[in-house]
């Protein structure tokens, strides 16, 4: 306990601390830091001392730029101010800044639910269902539509039917044709002679096009043409001999397209092709002679003896072969002409001409 006045007492002008040091303890190594340099304390006059300075690291420009990179990294990531103290404050915010995470979003409140509604009344349905009944217009437009609809399936399947199925069907019916022809010659059936209309009494080849299909009496289309088959002129002024005449024109007609299209590549004989008709005893054999790609339906002339355009100048052995052009219409007719060059009985075998 210090007495006022007493020997540990401090002297005017003199701080009471005992950092200080006194007459009494000097010895003790008690210091002051505000002792007047030379004043005595007690009995003896003791030399002051320096107050402990701050330690103060050296300052250079490295370590000015350190600091200042790392002040500023701080503010641009955290943005926040950088924290106080020393370089071993800022390392250690540094080292845990990563550790703390972003804040998360708020979470936006929730909505509310939809209030139930309410059930119509009898004049708000009646006005619903006025609404969605379609009007005239709409249903006019439905129905127009569905009949163009309606109208291009039938088209569709019409055309599918003409180029498609009439020619399996025409081709079914000319084979059997020419098997049951075969059948009768076998039996010694259709001796040469008058024939009914749309029977067939010959069977005609063109090797070049693949063709072998019946003839038969008549043009009729249903009851011939349509069937796949070939028809021989044989009525008014139309009428030709059989090509046993001689001399004598032997005229036929046939479809280009549909219903077996038996002429449908005559267009691409050329002079010398061979064009045969095989009967129950005989193969006449023609050659390709010219050809007239187009003319009336009415020109009945190429039909004649001695068809005009034909290039033959006097009565002969002909063959005429007659069919619509262009393809797919029946504007117009295509002929081609032919000139017997060898009636082969039989007996003798095949011509040539089938044999190659």
């Amino acid at each position: 306990m210090t007495v006022p006045g007493g020997p540990d007492a401090a002297a005017p002008g003199q701080h009471p601390s005992p950092w200080f040091r006194s007459a009494a303890g000097a010895a003790e190594g008690q210091v002051g830091p505000e002792a007047p340099a030379g004043e005595a304390l007690g009995d003896a006059e003791v030399a002051p001392e320096p107050y402990p300075a701050a330690y103060d690291p050296p300052r250079d420009d490295e370590t000015i730029g350190l600091r200042t990179a790392d002040t500023r990294r701080i503010v641009g990531e955290a943005g926040v101010a950088p924290p106080t103290g020393g370089r071993a404050a800022r390392r250690k915010a540094a080292k845990h800044k990563g550790r703390r995470g972003a804040k998360p979003p708020a979470t936006p409140p929730a909505t509310p639910p939809a209030e139930a509604e309410r059930p119509l009344t009898r004049v708000e349905a009646r006005r619903a269902a006025r609404a969605a009944k379609p009007g005239p217009a709409t249903v006019a437009s439905r129905a127009i539509g569905e009949l163009f609809i309606t109208i291009g399936v039938l088209m569709l399947l019409f055309v599918t039917y003409q180029l498609w199925w009439t020619n399996i069907r025409a081709q079914q019916q000319a084979d059997a044709a020419a098997r049951k022809l075969q059948e009768d010659w076998a039996k010694g059936k259709g001796k040469p002679g008058v024939f009914e209309p749309g029977q067939g009494f010959a069977l005609l080849h063109i090797p070049k096009l693949d063709v072998v299909t019946p003839v038969a009496e008549g043009i009729d289309k249903h009851k011939v043409l349509d069937r796949g088959m070939v028809g021989h002129y044989n009525k008014g002024g139309t009428k030709t001999p059989m090509p046993d005449a001689n001399p004598g024109n032997f005229a036929l007609a046939g479809h280009r397209n549909t219903h077996g299209e038996p002429f449908r590549y005559i267009n691409r004989l050329k002079p010398g092709d061979p064009i045969v008709v095989e009967t129950q005893d005989t193969y006449y054999v023609y050659k390709m002679a010219s050809i007239l790609p187009q003319t009336s339906p009415g020109n009945t002339a190429v039909l004649d003896p001695v068809p005009p355009g034909s290039g033959f100048t006097k009565p002969g052995r002909y063959i005429t072969l007659t069919t619509c052009t262009p393809e797919f219409t029946s504007k117009y007719r295509m002929i081609v002409w032919g000139k017997m060059v060898e009636d082969r009985p039989r007996d003798k075998g095949k011509p040539p001409a089938l044999v190659d």
